[in-house]
C-alpha cells in the first residue's frame, strides 16, 4: 500500500511538471515558429494559466487508473489537449474559441472514461498454443525481412532527415505493399521485439531493431527512423520504472531536453526543437487549432474522409484532408489525430465528443483484448501507436498502420506463457485484469 501511494505521489508530481513544461515549450516555440500559427501574448497569460490549471484537475484520473493501452494513449492525447488549450488562448484564428475549448475538454473526458477504466478481461474463445506462439516471433522476423526485400526493389535511398522530403514524394509502390509495410513496421515487428525482450532473447531483439531501421530508407519517414530507438528506450524504462511513470517520462524527458536547449542556446540550433518540441509534441495540438479554423469556415466532412464512406456518399473534399490543409495553410501534409478528424472535421466542435467517445470504446476493446498480459509487454509492443495516433486518424491507424492486427495478436497470445516468469517490483509483470 505504501509503495502504491509513493508511486501515485511521484506520478502526480511528474504530471504536474509535465503540464508546466508543455506550456513553457509552446511559449518558447512562439518566438521562432510564428509561421506555424504558434503565438504567445503576455497580456493573456493569466487567462491561459487559469485555463490550464482548471484542465489539470482532470489529470487526477491518471492517478486512479491502472496501466493499460488506453492509459498510454490517453496520456498522449491529454498532452495534446493541454497544448491546444494553451494555443487556443493566444490563437489569432477567427472561430468560436470558447466553444472549441469546451469541446476539447468534453472530448477528452469522453475519451478517457472508457479508455482508462474499461479494462476487464474479455472471454477468449480461441487462442494459439504455446508451441505455436514460441515460433511466431521468428516467423514475424522472416515476414518482415521479406517485406523489406520486396519494398527495397521499389524504393531504397539513404538520405538525411533534412533531405527526405525531397525524395519521399517520388516513392511509388503498390497499395498492398504499402499496407504490408505499415503492418510489419508498426505492429508485427514491435510485437516480435516485445516477445524477444520478455524471453531475454536479446540477439533476436537486436535483429528486430535492425530490420525496423531498414524501413527508413524505404519509406523516408521519421517514425521509421526513430522506431528502433523508441522501442529500445521503452524496454529499458519499463525495467526501471512503473509503467504509468514510464508513459509520462516518455514525453516529459524529451520535452524538457528541448526546453533546456532553448534556454541555453536560443534559436541558434533548432534541429532538436524541430523534431521533438515542435513536430512530436506541439504539432498535434496545433492541428486542433488549424482544423477548428478551417472547418469553422468550410463544410464538414461527415466522415467522408474515410475511404469506404467516400465510396458511398458525396464528399465535398475529393482529396485527402492532409492535402487540403497543405493547400490552405502551407504547412505540409497536415494530417491530425482522431480529435481533429473523426471529431472536429467530421461533425464540428459541438458534436465532436460523440465520435471521440466511440473511439474511446474502440480503445477500451483493445484494453480488454490485451487483458491478462504483462503491462510491460503491452507497453513495449504497442509503443508506436500513441505516436501515430497523435497525427493519424483512428480509422487509418486501425487498418493501414496495423493497429487492428496488434489488437488481434494481443487477444491470441496465450497468457500461460508468462506465468512461469518471476515477478518484478516495477512494470514488468503487472497484468491487466
Amino acid at each position: 500500500m505504501a509503495g502504491n501511494m509513493s508511486t501515485r505521489v511521484s506520478l502526480g508530481v511528474l504530471i504536474g511538471l509535465h503540464i508546466v513544461a508543455c506550456c513553457v515549450s509552446l511559449a518558447y516555440l512562439s518566438r521562432g515558429y510564428a509561421s506555424y500559427h504558434i503565438y504567445y501574448d503576455p497580456a493573456l497569460l493569466n487567462v491561459a494559466i487559469a485555463t490550464i490549471a482548471s484542465f489539470a484537475v482532470l489529470s487526477y484520473l491518471f492517478l486512479l487508473a491502472p496501466f493499460s493501452f488506453g492509459y498510454f494513449l490517453g496520456f498522449y492525447f491529454y498532452t495534446m489537449v493541454v497544448g491546444y488549450l494553451w494555443l487556443n488562448c493566444f490563437s489569432r484564428f477567427e472561430y468560436n474559441h470558447w466553444l472549441s475549448g469546451v469541446s476539447a475538454v468534453a472530448s477528452m473526458i469522453a475519451f478517457l472514461v472508457p479508455s482508462l477504466f474499461v479494462t476487464s478481461r474479455i472471454q477468449r474463445r480461441f487462442a494459439i498454443s504455446e508451441a505455436t506462439f514460441q515460433r511466431a516471433p521468428t516467423f514475424i522476423l522472416a515476414l518482415g525481412a521479406i517485406t523489406i526485400l520486396v519494398a527495397a526493389s521499389y524504393s531504397f535511398k539513404m538520405v538525411s532527415l533534412d533531405e527526405m522530403y525531397v525524395f519521399r514524394g517520388k516513392i511509388n509502390m503498390p497499395f498492398l505493399l504499402i499496407y504490408c509495410i505499415g503492418v510489419a513496421s508498426n505492429a508485427l515487428l514491435p510485437f516480435a521485439f516485445a516477445c524477444f525482450v520478455e524471453r531475454r532473447s536479446y540477439w533476436r531483439a537486436a535483429l528486430t531493431l535492425v530490420l525496423l531501421l531498414l524501413f527508413y530508407p524505404i519509406t523516408l519517414n521519421k517514425v521509421a527512423f526513430f522506431t528502433p530507438a523508441w522501442l529500445l528506450a521503452m524496454a529499458v524504462l519499463t525495467r526501471l520504472l512503473d509503467c504509468r511513470i514510464t508513459v509520462v517520462v516518455s514525453l516529459f524527458v524529451p520535452l524538457v531536453v528541448g526546453v533546456v536547449l532553448y534556454a541555453a542556446f536560443g534559436m541558434r540550433d533548432t534541429r532538436y526543437l524541430d523534431i521533438v518540441n515542435l513536430r512530436m509534441i506541439a504539432t498535434p495540438s496545433n492541428a486542433m487549432d488549424i482544423y477548428n479554423d478551417f472547418f469553422f469556415n468550410h463544410q464538414l466532412t461527415s466522415f467522408c474522409q474515410i475511404t469506404f464512406v467516400k465510396a458511398l456518399v458525396s464528399c465535398p473534399y475529393p482529396r485527402q484532408l492532409g492535402e487540403i490543409m497543405q493547400e490552405a495553410y502551407a504547412l505540409g501534409n497536415f494530417n491530425a489525430s482522431l480529435f481533429a478528424t473523426e471529431g472536429i472535421a467530421s461533425v464540428g466542435p459541438l458534436l465532436a465528443p460523440i465520435p471521440v467517445f466511440v473511439s474511446g470504446l474502440v480503445i477500451a476493446l483493445a484494453n480488454r483484448l490485451s487483458s491478462g498480459l504483462p503491462s510491460r509487454f503491452i507497453l513495449v509492443s504497442g509503443s508506436i501507436f500513441p505516436q501515430l495516433l497523435l497525427n493519424v486518424p483512428l480509422t487509418t491507424t486501425l487498418l493501414s498502420h496495423g493497429a487492428a492486427v496488434l489488437f488481434l495478436l494481443w487477444y491470441l497470445t496465450p497468457r500461460s506463457i508468462f506465468e512461469s516468469q518471476s515477478e518484478s517490483p516495477h512494470c514488468r509483470h503487472r497484468r491487466q485484469t
